[in-house]
């Protein structure tokens, strides 16, 4: 399964957000115990302005790894985020039935997926988690 995240990673780096989601999406319904994959997709929905559903994804993320250290950071500062707007988190959906089961369309998929713009020339582009974590390219 290195395959498809690699390939996600490297279309999210050029701003291809149909392709990366739907490599992380795969990934995800093969292996719905691959938190990076769920991650992926929080970072996909973070990139497309859904802040409320990328905190959700990162958690769920966080309940298939503890340790998932991107999935920490996303938590943390998005929660930072809704706390300065004196906003409240939302709450994670409940995990599905079975371990064994793939992740619910609703928990995984963006409420209404935005058009994804033309892609800028990749060293210019800013994505939205490195605008909030405040790194500079």
């Amino acid at each position: 399964m290195i395959e498809p995240l690699l390939e996600a990673e490297r279309a999210m780096s050029f701003g291809l957000l149909d392709q990366a989601e739907r490599l992380y999406r795969q990934v995800a319904e093969h292996d719905p115990g691959n938190s990076i994959a769920v991650v992926g997709l929080a970072r996909v929905t973070l990139e497309r302005g859904d802040e409320r559903t990328a905190y959700v994804l990162a958690r769920r993320a966080l309940t298939i790894d503890p340790d998932n250290p991107a999935a920490q950071h996303l938590v943390m500062r998005l929660g930072e985020v809704f706390e300065g707007r004196g906003e409240s988190a939302p709450e994670p959906e409940a995990p599905p039935a079975t371990e064994a089961a793939p992740a619910t369309e609703a928990a995984v998929a963006p409420a209404t997926p935005a058009p994804t713009p033309a892609a800028p020339h990749p060293r210019k582009r800013r994505s939205a988690l490195d605008r909030l974590l405040g790194r500079r390219r």
